[in-house]
């Protein structure tokens, strides 16, 4: 028992207890929400068994991760790349769409057998490609300004992208956009080249907007300037989370009054809304203010790493969190289109909680692998 007791409080001193900590108390506040939905009859209790589940899962999945070398990780890539690519490709056949959504939704959900529940395998491909792109810019990174690397870097980040597309996940596809742009950058990726970038994006807007997007996408895009242009959909859903948060004023209402606005997904992508009238505005603040810790204590083991891969690694696990973040408050508050993205460590959702743990167990083992003190063992 001393030697158990020894091995866990060696390793609290060389881990980031910060970033443990804060993890923990958005992901608590994300049950107790869930379990607030059920009082008010809008979930089943299993959702709440679930979160609570994926928690611990996920928890025990950060310390494991963090416990291993991320080189050592990060070169293992040709097993866990393929694997997690080929089950996203297993979607196409198989896939699973949200109940309730069956013709609206993407099929990005696989059955596990003999269990009855579903995962979502874009998860497992996010910190897969985290960690085989930082080992791919670790090694070009003095030559990724040239026209032949950056053109090998474009493909190799477009392909999870494409990949998401093809599911029907536009959200999801955002985000690993989001993540490889924030990598790139942090690798030294010119100036000009980014404006070159963005120059292109904006030129190719029409083709985008005209050929690439569904009558569906361009609708919830749309109903962000003007909710009247879909009231039955995107415009009725953020109608009902605006009129959600508002109504919780300072304090809100209570978490466990039972008596509550419904919102479509508002145990999901929309639970920030539930935050909103449960919690008020002191609420939301906490929730922004925990997410936003999260992500300053990300930089901060990224300036530390001793190697740009370690810095590689912490900025796509910080540009994951902080993105969903983003879009997520941006969709609740109607100053974003609906692309279903959920709110990290808080929406409910086995495979995004535990995926974002497996992010946060790598980047405490590059705060473990990061700095060496003689006295920290004794």
């Amino acid at each position: 028992m001393k030697a158990i007791t020894r091995a866990v409080a060696q390793y609290f001193r060389r881990s980031d207890r910060f970033l443990l900590v804060l993890c923990l108390c958005a992901s608590s506040l994300g049950i107790l929400l869930v379990y607030g939905i059920y009082l008010s009859g809008y979930v089943r209790w299993r959702v709440v068994l679930v979160q609570a589940l994926a928690t611990g899962l996920g928890l025990a999945a950060a310390v494991i991760i963090s416990l291993f070398d991320y080189r050592f990780l990060a070169k293992l890539w040709k097993l866990y790349l393929p694997a997690s690519m080929a089950l996203v490709a297993l979607t196409y056949v198989f896939g699973q769409r949200r109940a309730g959504y069956e013709y609206v939704d993407d099929a990005a959900w696989l059955e596990i057998p003999f269990v009855g529940l579903t995962f979502q395998p874009s998860e497992l491909l996010k910190m897969a490609f985290i960690l085989a792109f930082a080992l791919y810019l670790e090694r070009v990174r003095e030559y990724l300004n040239e026209p032949k690397t950056l053109i090998s870097a474009a493909a190799f980040g477009a392909v999870p992208v494409f990949m998401i597309l093809l599911q029907g996940d536009g959200g999801t596809a955002m985000v690993f956009a989001a993540i490889f742009a924030a990598m790139v950058f942090a690798a030294g990726l010119r100036f000009r080249y980014i404006a070159l970038a963005a120059g292109c994006l904006a030129a190719s807007s029409p083709l985008i907007w005209y050929f690439l997007l569904d009558d569906d996408k361009r609708s919830r895009i749309l109903t962000v300037f003007n909710p009247q242009l879909d009231p039955t959909g995107s415009g009725w859903q953020q109608g009902l989370g605006a009129l959600s948060i508002g109504s919780g004023q300072i304090w809100g209402k209570g978490l466990f009054t039972g008596e509550h606005h419904y919102v479509p997904e508002m145990h999901n992508d929309f639970i920030f809304a539930f935050a909103g009238e449960a919690l008020g505005f002191v609420g939301c603040a906490l929730i922004v203010a925990l997410l936003g810790a999260i992500c300053i204590a990300l930089l901060l083991s990224a300036k530390r790493a001793k190697d740009p891969l370690g810095r590689y690694i912490c900025i796509g696990v910080f540009a994951t969190i902080a993105f969903q973040t983003v879009i997520n408050l941006g969709m609740c508050l109607s100053l974003a289109p609906v692309v279903g993205v959920t709110l990290p460590l808080i929406s409910a959702g086995g495979t995004s909680v535990v995926g974002t743990y497996a992010g946060i167990g790598l980047a405490l083992s590059v705060y473990r692998n990061s700095f060496v003190n003689l006295f920290l063992d004794r």
